[in-house]
């Protein structure tokens, strides 16, 4: 089956951006002229997904209003003659019923917010899309994903090459065998040494599962930090599906920390037709400073 459907999963407290996010959900804080949340919405669309699940929690409202009208904000534009404006505006509109939203009433793992979505996904392959990662690529991270997907089925996890002496920072995968950027692995070490580290190749934050997951989810027991874990159940499918990565064409961002949300602010505004000139300007003028 086509991938139709992505989770988002939104319902995190942001506690790595505090104080910021104590006002504001994390993946509504701004990269340049739009929120966080809007690339990556941006991007699953790109792949040809119909429908987007968030899982939200708590004081995440902003995030449901964002994607509907603004009745108030586009009659003043309208009136006013904003026209450019208003289209763009509007341009953040989703389509009605293709968005739903489900609440994580408890803060209980990434594998529990991905649980509450089941009913909604069914029985079909369905992709995840972690917010607080902005992927450059062209075409989209996802979309390189789904095309891959199309040729392969299983289970699809993208990652990314870093620097060996930093995968102990990261969850890493274990390759089998390798056909131009797609590997065939047999398994995920999370934050490994560096001198036993299967792999440099990072996990991203984009996955596309089956939806045997959802039953591994079910009862799945807690595991690190006491949450329930998207990857403990994952590593249990892999047992009878089959599980590829796919290192994708971009550069991710990630905007769950403060130096990694500043990079992504820098890497979007030198690359806005409108902002381009003076962010360019403005980083010679610091770099010349330091």
């Amino acid at each position: 089956m086509r991938v139709r459907k992505a989770v988002l999963p939104v319902a995190g407290f942001g506690t790595r951006v505090l104080p910021a996010t104590k006002a504001i959900p994390k993946e509504m804080l701004p990269v340049v002229d739009r929120p966080a949340i809007q690339y990556v919405v941006d991007e699953a669309l790109e792949a040809g997904i119909e429908h987007i699940v968030f899982v939200t929690g708590r004081n995440k409202g902003a995030i449901e209003d964002y994607f509907d009208h603004s009745y108030e904000l586009e009659t003043s534009l309208k009136a006013k003659g904003k026209d450019k404006i208003l289209e763009q505006v509007e341009a953040t509109r989703l389509p009605a019923g293709t968005a739903s939203f489900v609440r994580q009433q408890e803060p209980l793992g990434l594998g529990h917010a991905i649980w509450c979505a089941r009913d909604i996904i069914g029985n079909e392959p369905f992709a995840i899309l972690l917010p607080d990662v902005i992927v450059k690529g062209q075409p989209s991270c996802l979309a390189q994903m789904t095309e891959a997907y199309d040729k392969v089925g299983g289970n699809i996890i993208a990652v990314d090459p870093v620097p060996q002496e930093r995968v102990s920072s990261y969850g890493v995968i274990a390759p089998v065998e390798r056909d131009g950027r797609l590997i065939r692995m047999s398994g995920m070490v999370e934050k490994p040494p560096v001198e036993s580290a299967p792999s440099n190749l990072a996990i991203t934050g984009r996955y596309i599962l089956q939806p045997e997951i959802f039953g591994l989810l079910a009862d799945q027991g807690k595991g690190a930090g006491g949450e329930i874990q998207l990857t403990d159940s994952m590593a249990r499918l892999m047992e009878t599906q089959d599980f590829y990565a796919y290192e994708f064409e971009g550069a991710p961002y990630d905007c769950g920390s403060k130096v990694g949300y500043f990079e992504a602010v820098l890497a979007h505004a030198v690359d806005n037709a409108e902002t381009a000139e003076g962010a360019r300007a403005l980083v010679k003028k610091f770099a010349a400073s330091l």
